[in-house]
């Protein structure tokens, strides 16, 4: 009786790395690399749609509060697909801040009587499978991991 064929090696991972300054004009930007990027892995508009959004949302609170001057600073957004796993991170120098420590927004109160802030964390949240921060020399670094419902092979 003969071995089995052996198995295919994985494909090598996917990385994309982008270095942003802290303005809003940098989103769309983003957004379009990662939709390149996405569509070079074979990744599904929805994967794709739903990581742009866990961008917008945590990119925008980089640059809305993780500052107290104007000056420019840089962020480092590097995406990568191993399999059908993808990991974002995104690295920022701001004031330390812990985002699985914001609490949850009272979803059953009516939307005009919820506090301003909390709800683009809590999606963030509720698409990753996992969402891990750390404190690093003076960096935040939250790392996002979420599992591809689709990858083209």
């Amino acid at each position: 009786m003969s071995d089995p064929p052996p198995l295919p090696p994985n494909p090598a991972p996917r990385v994309l790395s982008i270095v942003v300054v802290n303005e809003r004009r940098e989103i769309p930007r983003i957004g379009k690399r990662l939709t390149e990027f996405g569509e070079a892995c074979g990744l599904s508009p929805d994967d794709v749609a739903s990581v742009n959004l866990a961008i917008d949302e945590l990119i925008s609170n980089v640059i809305n509060y993780a500052y107290d001057d104007a000056e420019k600073h840089y962020i480092q957004v590097t995406v990568s697909v191993d399999g059908d796993l993808l990991a974002l991170s995104i690295d920022d120098e701001g004031k330390a801040f812990n985002p699985l420590e914001a609490p949850m927004p009272d979803l059953d109160l009516p939307v005009e009587k919820r506090p301003v802030g909390g709800l683009g964390i809590f999606l963030v949240k509720s698409m990753a499978d996992t969402l891990e921060y750390r404190r690093e020399r003076g960096h935040n670094i939250l790392t996002l991991t979420k599992k591809l419902s689709q990858v083209k092979k």
